[in-house]
């Protein structure tokens, strides 16, 4: 098991790495996440390649038993590369270079990046392929992140029509599937295609769409690229990774696309960052960790845990005493079996002064040494408990090219697709039970329980699937929205919503209304009542029961059903309702279907891993589960 931080030790002065790597190894560290900043430190001009000092790093660090992931530094190229290479820079969808000065502002399409990016992995992978201290690659550096992943230059431009002429063939047939009579805007060559910047109004929807493909493909590509170069240069005994950032459904690429062909997935865990006045809710964090677990179906790593108070320009909140550690152990419960912790000290220069470490500006070892220290002693005991796969009953489904239409057309102005994914989730969340999140091509025919947000496109492929599902005795829930669109962005033709799955669901949909900020409404069944936010689909039902009516003198019609099909049960969600009423339906399902789950007081978390439980105090109070008291923001890991 890995236990350490991230450290630059390029960032102060050489006689320091010995204080330093002391107290490192004295946390119960035994790695360390070099490299992935310092492309100017190995190729200070071109082609002058000096890999001398972090030579001499990792002589200092294999002195006190620390391992090394290194990371290629292609997130931050170095200023002479910009001054010779223009072409490699990115433009904002004004048209405006991103000039050099920040990160990441390379463009994945710009063919003299990709050289210059591919020579420096492979003369770093090729130099190191003996070093049996480097036991981890990481590739590039939390990809897309901070808007990285959109670029509209001419290199992009062009590269878009390329991939669009490679896809349709035919640009009678990317006419017909765009249904560019519309407005005039047929097209009679691949050269006339726009990239989607700013127009009168706004763009074509499956044009956009397709953008949003483009803007992966190009992202996933290069990150493919070198992944390629370093399996073809590396040691036999060292991996390949990346390191994911938070908000990948705000993302312009396939996050499973991107970490194919790699060995583990590594996740950069932050509950909260600059600006925030608390942390994203207990459900949020652990509904990333599911997603990460989700992407290769294994356990994964942490390459980036938060300690301190973090922020650019805005600083956020401080992690209370103990908090910081209890995010550590919520993400071990989830499938963590790897932790680094960011960083090893606050840097007192550059833009990332305000991001506070577990080693602050001072150079004192106060209570966030401490903590980390006792989070690293307590948890290396349970390693093999940490290795084990964690099954579920349960799958959230997502696609990409659904997050991604919902976008571009966001319909109703308080729609967020994670909020949706979250108020399905978080219900079960809270009754303690697994859950995976995977992308929904997946074969999800092992679960027993489907929860579909806000799945817009559904093609018969996919339909038939789900109905095979729920034939053989699944459970569904869908929420609003589900089945209106084809792969083309386009409204199904002649076919009521829900679409392919209008006959699983038991109800037409044939009025929608989108329900802006401070204008909800509310739906009552069974002498209960319950607010409604965001949308709501009205129904009429053809075979489903009716849970819930809208209180509406004008539309009195269902809002929430439930119908029996074949051996299984489907849940229609109409609307943006609020938690009470899902988690009336959650509970009902996992006693319907027999999955395991576990009863705790509100803000405190309980997970099962093998025969062991993972207690998490989420709440600034003292919690009592099982005769047995938790401090406020504390963690416990005892027998089941």
């Amino acid at each position: 098991m890995y236990t350490g931080v991230d450290y630059y030790p390029e960032h102060w002065p050489f006689d320091m790495m010995e204080e330093d790597m002391e107290g490192i190894k004295l946390l119960g560290s035994n790695m360390v996440r070099i490299g992935e900043f310092a492309w100017h430190k190995m190729e200070k001009t071109e082609g002058a390649f000096d890999f001398s000092f972090f030579d001499d790093v990792i002589v200092k660090l294999k002195q006190h038993g620390l391992d090394v992931m290194f990371g290629t530094p292609t997130a931050t190229f170095p200023a002479w590369l910009a001054a010779k290479h223009p072409d490699i820079l990115s433009k904002d969808e004004n048209g405006v270079t991103r000039v050099f000065g920040g990160r990441r502002q390379y463009c994945f399409n710009s063919k003299t990046y990709r050289a210059y990016s591919a020579r420096i992995t492979e003369k770093l992978v090729q130099h190191y392929r003996n070093e049996e201290a480097i036991v981890a690659w990481q590739i590039d550096n939390e990809f897309g992140h901070e808007g990285s992943d959109m670029c509209y230059c001419e290199q992009c431009h062009s590269a878009f029509q390329t991939f669009l002429q490679e896809k349709y063939k035919n640009i009678d047939v990317l006419n017909e599937a765009y249904g560019t009579i519309f407005w005039g805007q047929t097209y009679n060559d691949f050269s006339e295609i726009p990239a989607p910047t700013k127009t009168i109004t706004v763009h074509n929807p499956s044009l956009q769409l397709d953008w949003a493909r483009f803007r992966s493909h190009s992202i996933n590509s290069y990150a493919n690229e070198m992944v390629d170069i370093v399996r073809k240069h590396k040691g036999e005994h060292q991996l390949v990774t990346t390191n994911v950032s938070g908000g990948f459904f705000g993302k312009w690429f396939d996050h499973e696309e991107n970490v194919k062909g790699m060995d583990f997935v590594s996740y950069d865990n932050y509950p909260v960052w600059g600006g925030l006045v608390e942390p994203i809710t207990p459900a949020a964090i652990a509904m990333a960790h599911d997603f990460n677990r989700g992407l290769l179906d294994k356990n994964f790593w942490i390459v980036e845990e938060l300690m301190g108070a973090q922020g650019h320009n805005v600083i956020g909140y401080l992690p209370r005493p103990d908090q910081a550690k209890m995010w550590s152990y919520q993400a071990f419960a989830h499938g963590c079996t790897d932790m680094l912790y960011f960083r090893w000290r606050g840097m007192n220069k550059g833009t990332e002064q305000f991001c506070y470490g577990i080693v602050d500006h001072s150079n004192r070892r106060g209570r966030k040494y401490k903590e980390v220290q006792r989070t690293f002693a307590d948890i290396r005991p349970y390693e093999n408990v940490l290795q084990t796969a964690i099954q579920s009953d349960i799958a959230v489904l997502y696609d990409y090219d659904n997050v991604w239409s919902w976008r571009f057309q966001q319909q109703s102005a308080g729609f967020d697709f994670t909020n949706e994914l979250l108020r399905l989730y978080t219900p079960f969340f809270k009754l303690n039970t697994h859950m995976d999140v995977i992308p929904a091509h997946r074969d999800f025919s092992k679960y027993k329980v489907l929860l579909v947000p806000a799945l817009q496109i559904i093609d018969e492929e996919l339909g038939c699937r789900f109905t095979e599902f729920v034939e053989q005795g699944g459970t569904i829930l869908f929420s609003f929205r589900t089945g209106l669109k084809d792969k083309d962005n386009n409204i199904h033709f002649k076919m009521l919503s829900p679409g392919y799955v209008k006959d699983l669901v038991g109800a037409e949909i044939e009025e929608i209304e989108a329900l802006a900020p401070g204008r909800g409404t509310t739906v009552a069944g069974g002498g209960k009542q319950f607010a409604c936010e965001v949308w709501r689909d009205i129904l009429t039902p053809t075979t489903a029961e009716v849970l819930y009516k809208y209180e509406d003198p004008f539309f009195p019609h269902a809002a929430v059903t439930k119908n029996q099909y074949g051996k299984g049960t489907v849940y229609y969600i109409g609307g943006g309702m609020e938690e009470a009423l899902v988690a009336e339906i959650a509970r009902e399902v996992v006693q319907a279907q027999g999955i395991s789950h576990i009863e705790s007081p509100e803000g405190l978390e309980v997970y099962r891993r093998e025969d062991h439980l993972f207690l998490l105090n989420h709440t600034d109070g003292v919690q009592v589960f099982n005769g047995m008291e938790l401090a406020p923001y504390e963690s416990k890991i005892v027998k089941a």
